[in-house]
C-alpha cells in the first residue's frame, strides 16, 4: 500500500531486566494489525549512544554531524521514519538517560514527524516521563500526539506478553489511527515546502 507510513518504535531503557521490549513487541504487533504502517523496531540497547556530545549542535552541524559509527542505523531509521513511537519507562520522575541520550545526537530527524509516547511504570504509570519528553520533542519541532497508552503498575497489569484488560487494544488503534492522519499531513506538508526549522 502506497499511503503506508513508516513508523519507528523506540525501546527507551536500556535498564538489566527491562519491561520495555515486551511492550514495544506488542504495540509493534497493534501497528501491524492497524495496518496503515510499515513498523521497524529500534532498541536502543542495541546502539553505542555516548553520553558525550560534538560540540557543534546537530541542528547546525546537519548531515556533517560526527556521531559514532554505531550509531548509524539508528540515525537512518530516525531519517526515514515518518512516525514515532516511543516506549519508555519512568525513572524518578523522568524518562530514561539513554533516551535523552540518543534524542540529543539528532535534531533534524524528529522536526515536523508526529510522536506518540507509550509508557508504563508505577502508579502513575509512566505519565511523567511523557509529560518531560512532551517538552523536548517540542523543543526539537516534533508533532506529539495528545493520545497515548499508559500502563500503570505493569508488573500486575501484564500477562503472557500482553496487557491484561481488554480495552488496550481499543485505546492502541485510537493512537495509531491519529498518529496516521498526522503522518500523512505532514508528510505532505514537508513534501510541499520544506520546514522553516
Amino acid at each position: 500500500m502506497e499511503n503506508r507510513h513508516q513508523l519507528v518504535i523506540v525501546v527507551g531503557s536500556v535498564r538489566e531486566g527491562r519491561f520495555g521490549p515486551v511492550v514495544a513487541s506488542w504495540v509493534a504487533e497493534q501497528a501491524v494489525v492497524h495496518g496503515g504502517f510499515d513498523v521497524h523496531v529500534v532498541d536502543l540497547a542495541e546502539i553505542d549512544i555516548p553520553l558525550e556530545l560534538p560540540a557543534a549542535s546537530p541542528k547546525s552541524a546537519g548531515d556533517a554531524y560526527p556521531r559514532p559509527a554505531g550509531m548509524a542505523a539508528l540515525t537512518s531509521a530516525l531519517e526515514s521514519a515518518d512516525a514515532f513511537v516511543i516506549v519508555t519507562p519512568e525513572y524518578n520522575h523522568s524518562y530514561p538517560a539513554s533516551l535523552k541520550a540518543a534524542i540529543d545526537w539528532h535534531f533534524t530527524q524528529w522536526t515536523a514527524k508526529p510522536v506518540a509516547f507509550v509508557s508504563y511504570g508505577g502508579a502513575a504509570g509512566g505519565r511523567h516521563a511523557v509529560l518531560h519528553l512532551e517538552n523536548v520533542l517540542t523543543e526539537l519541532h516534533a508533532v506529539t500526539i495528545r493520545d497515548g497508552l499508559t500502563f500503570p503498575n505493569y508488573f500486575t497489569a501484564w500477562q503472557d506478553g500482553r496487557p491484561v484488560g481488554l480495552e488496550a487494544a481499543g485505546y492502541a488503534k485510537t493512537v495509531l489511527d491519529q498518529l496516521a492522519w498526522w503522518a500523512a499531513a505532514l508528510r505532505s506538508a514537508r513534501d510541499t515546502v520544506p520546514y522553516p526549522a
